[in-house]
């Protein structure tokens, strides 16, 4: 789970960079495909422990 943590900070650090700084609009691509990419894996591994849990 820390790497997912870290991938998300990459992802907002890419973005501000991306946005701040001028003809760097691909490091916002960046860092929002890294961001959905986190969600998404964040998501299926929460669903994932849900669904095994003995009743």
């Amino acid at each position: 789970m820390a790497w997912l943590l870290l991938v998300v900070l990459i992802a907002v650090v890419c973005g501000f960079v991306g946005v701040l700084a001028k003809g760097l609009l691909w490091l916002l691509v960046i860092g929002a495909v890294l961001f959905v990419g986190a969600l998404l894996v964040a998501g299926m591994r929460m669903g994932r422990s849900r669904h095994s849990a003995p009743r």
